[in-house]
């Protein structure tokens, strides 16, 4: 049995009470370490990569000020207790990535692709985050099936076996879509709102997935290999309603021009 939609404590009491004694998956999420409350905080302190033993939030609730009127009881910290008492394996999901992404991880550059917009304001972009492709997440699922033995009542990271930070991301995009643009550095304060991710952030939020590697004998594919599948998928199933606005960007981009022209040569 996997369950993909555990988001509370009432939603795992509801379901395992009534389940038979089999192999149980939970989908989990990487949200629920320390490093993440951090980055939340716009804070730093915690090494990385992370792994299973690193420590986990001391706060609860994390979505709660980010999603009013849905993240209220959502804590993957409430879930996770019930499933390994019961031998369950747990799974802690990176940013997930690829064909049917709701999220849509790539499209920070792909509305700009989209938009033949040549040049693109960015931030340092150096924070490092792991990602994990849809499809090694299922073949996951399958590895902690497979291995009933080894995965009871187990924690296991799962994301790509290599980051690169979001800067070098959103080349390895623009490369997968053939697209060329300049990646323009701007004052942060005039990012736009959906490239936040590339200003300067204390916390990486870097996961370590060589457990599930070594003892499920689970086997990530290349980045190289699945940012292409999922970027061309996206842009051939564009969003129904993307936005158009460019303002933010042209102001960005202007502020950028004007700091440079300024510069002593």
């Amino acid at each position: 049995m996997i369950d993909t939609l555990a988001m509370s404590k009432a939603d795992a009491d509801a379901v395992l009470p009534h389940l038979p004694e089999v192999p149980l998956v939970l989908l989990s999420s990487v949200d629920v370490y320390r490093a993440y409350e951090l980055l939340l905080a716009g804070q730093g302190g915690e090494p990385v990569p992370i792994t299973e033993d690193s420590p986990v939030r001391q706060g609860r609730y994390p979505l709660r000020e980010m999603l009013p009127g849905r993240g209220e009881s959502y804590d993957k910290l409430d879930v996770e207790p019930g499933y390994l008492a019961r031998g369950g394996t747990v799974l802690r999901l990176a940013m997930i990535y690829g064909e049917h992404d709701g999220q849509r991880r790539e499209e920070f550059i792909l509305r700009r692709v989209r938009a033949g917009r040549r040049r693109i304001p960015i931030g340092p972009g150096t924070f490092l985050g792991s990602r994990g492709y849809v499809g090694d997440v299922a073949s996951a699922v399958l590895a902690a099936l497979d291995h009933p033995a080894e995965a009871a009542g187990q924690v296991f990271n799962v994301c790509d076996p290599a980051t690169d930070t979001v800067r070098d991301h959103a080349r390895r995009i623009l490369a997968a879509a053939d697209y060329e643009a300049e990646l323009v550095t701007v004052p942060e304060d005039l990012l736009p709102e959906d490239m936040d991710e590339t200003k300067s952030i204390a916390q990486h939020l870097l996961t370590d997935s060589r457990k599930a590697i070594t003892v499920l004998g689970w086997r990530p594919t290349d980045p190289a290999v699945t940012i292409p599948i999922s970027v061309r998928w996206h842009l051939a199933n564009p969003p129904s309603a993307p936005s158009e606005d460019f303002a933010p960007d042209d102001q960005a981009l202007a502020a950028a021009d004007q700091t440079l022209a300024a510069a002593p040569s």
